[in-house]
């Protein structure tokens, strides 16, 4: 990197920003040219300024990170995008670089970590503050085209409330306890239910489990064959 890079931060949390700000001028490399609170104002300032990188956190208001980055990869290619977030599940790390994400960064390791991950995506490359192997980044963030839809971009196709009620139905949950847990109907329920399968292409409740286990939902000893 020859030349200072521009950097736009969106996270719901001032103080947060203000202690993402203080790391990266840090490094002369990069400068802050705007932060936002939400997705949709991220969005906005993303198309105006095109910077190099994007750091997003996943829980916002309105248009959470997901979906940002998934925005944010199709009008802006060539921009870096960063997840930082309290996150650490390994569904949220396939979901965000299924999404488009470059690097995934715990919140407690930012003050510590962000400046080598933001060196590293930038310089084309990934980054992920986990102990997952650079193997099973690239299956996250490269997967096959002969892939079927029981694979872990599908996944990233439901809906928030859908994630909800598969992991718990994967854990072994019944439609009534979930129904109970979420306050709404067993019939909702019931519903979701049958939109995952048709979404993710599975026939019951083991194919189901199965699928949870492959993309890490569950442990792969929470089922048997």
């Amino acid at each position: 990197m020859t030349q200072q890079k521009n950097i736009l931060l969106v996270d719901d949390h001032p103080l947060f920003r203000e202690g993402l700000k203080s790391v990266i001028k840090r490094d002369d490399r990069f400068q802050v040219v705007g932060e936002a609170g939400d997705g949709e104002a991220g969005l906005e300032l993303a198309r105006k300024m095109r910077p190099d990188l994007v750091i997003l956190d996943i829980s916002m208001p309105g248009k959470d990170g997901i979906q940002l980055t998934r925005k944010l990869r199709s009008v802006l290619p060539e921009t870096k995008i960063i997840v930082v977030t309290m996150h650490s599940e390994i569904s949220y790390i396939t979901m965000a670089f299924q999404a488009g994400a470059n690097g995934y960064l715990a919140k407690e390791s930012a003050a510590e970590k962000l400046l080598k991950a933001m060196e590293a995506v930038l310089e084309h490359d990934y980054y992920l503050d986990s102990s997952l192997s650079p193997s099973v980044v690239g299956g996250l963030v490269g997967p096959s085209k002969k892939q079927s839809a029981g694979s872990a971009g599908a996944y990233g196709g439901l809906t928030p409330r859908e994630q909800q009620v598969m992991r718990l139905l994967a854990e072994g949950f019944s439609c009534r306890d979930i129904s109970e847990s979420f306050f709404i109907s067993h019939k909702t329920v019931e519903n979701h239910r049958g939109r995952i399968m048709k979404k993710l292409g599975l026939r019951g409740d083991i194919d189901l489990i199965r699928y949870a286990a492959r993309i890490g939902l569950i442990e792969m000893d929470s089922w048997k064959d």
